[in-house]
Formats: structure tokens, C-alpha cells, sequence
């Protein structure tokens, strides 16, 4: 049996609308979770995902750049959307897009699609 992970409410909404506006949407985690779990746990939302970035696939991409939390664009990432603003930090410094949301803000979902349209 599955067990699914609560997911942000509005999460679905705003998948179904990129996915409608022809995006392919990524997971990038650093979570240490295996690849097909969290693709499966999002698939139980009724949610696919196109590919997940996890931890060890991060490190083993990535580990001649120093120490970074993320770098989308290895990963052919247009734009990374996060709540941290290290992210956001890190982003400006190795030059990617991102659209930092947030953990209070309670219309993320707009607030995504709008910036994504604004790129």
C-alpha cells in the first residue's frame, strides 16, 4: 500500500496549470529518498513528475562547483522555485533564475505562475 506525503495545498492546482502551459516540472531535493519513491508519491497526488533531483544525483553532478545547494541549469532547469532565500543567494551568484516564495505567502500559486510569465 502507498502511503502519500502531504503535499502544500495548491501544489496540484499549480502543476496541472504548468503542465497546461507546456512546462515539464522537476523535483530537486536534498532529500536522500530514492528517485522512484518520490516520483511515486507524487504520482499517488495524481500529480506526475517529469524528473526528480535527488540528493546523490545532486552531489555526483555537481561536486566540482564547491559547496552549492543547488544549480538548476545542469540539470536543464529554466527556472527554480523555492521558499529559501540561500537559494534565492545562490542563484544571483551563479547566475539562475529563480521565484522564492514565501512559506506565509497564501497565494504562492499566482504569485508562480505570474513570475513564470514575466521570464
Amino acid at each position: 500500500m502507498i502511503r502519500a506525503e502531504r503535499i502544500r495545498l495548491g501544489t496540484i492546482e499549480l502543476f496541472r496549470a504548468l503542465r497546461d502551459r507546456k512546462h515539464k516540472i522537476y523535483i530537486y531535493t536534498t532529500s536522500y529518498r530514492n528517485v522512484f519513491k518520490i516520483k511515486l508519491m507524487f504520482l499517488s497526488h495524481g500529480i506526475p513528475v517529469d524528473f526528480v533531483i535527488n540528493q546523490q544525483l545532486h552531489e555526483k553532478k555537481i561536486r566540482n562547483r564547491g559547496n552549492i545547494s543547488r544549480f538548476p541549469p545542469e540539470f536543464g532547469i529554466d527556472v527554480h522555485i523555492d521558499d529559501s532565500t540561500g537559494v534565492e543567494i545562490e542563484g544571483k551568484k551563479f547566475g539562475f533564475k529563480t521565484i522564492i516564495i514565501a512559506v506565509d505567502n497564501t497565494d504562492w500559486v499566482n504569485t508562480i505562475l505570474k513570475k513564470i510569465d514575466e521570464f
